[in-house]
């Protein structure tokens, strides 16, 4: 799974609208069209961005839900449709949450995610 890295790119997943959340997630994607257009290169697969802002705590707080957000990212990253941006973003109570909890909400985000590409193709 690669990362998005541009602001542009992650704007461009933020401004879609489609989103799935829980308790302590929020998922927000789009679907790419993977075409070629001008000198631009394609991209394929899957890419993920992360936004864990302040008010999730300090920096080593932020860190660490970020590593777990990448491992479980991961973990789950088959549930998702090929071409899609993802940003994860995560609540303030997700510094909080047992690493089974968000484990359990990311597989049910994934899926919701799978379930909603789906019935729009």
């Amino acid at each position: 799974m690669e990362r998005l890295k541009s602001h542009r790119d992650f704007v461009a997943v933020l401004k879609r609208r489609r989103r799935v959340s829980r308790e302590d997630i929020v998922v927000h994607y789009s679907m790419r069209d993977d075409a070629v257009t001008g000198d631009t290169t394609t991209v394929h697969g899957r890419r993920i961005g992360l936004a864990v802002s302040k008010a999730v705590g300090n920096a080593v707080t932020r860190n660490a839900v970020k590593r777990r957000f990448r491992v479980l990212a991961r973990k789950y990253e088959s549930l998702l449709p090929e071409s899609c941006d993802i940003v994860l973003r995560a609540k303030p109570s997700a510094a909080r949450a047992d690493f089974l909890s968000l484990e359990q909400q990311m597989a049910a985000c994934f899926e919701a995610v799978k379930h909603k590409t789906a019935q729009r193709q």
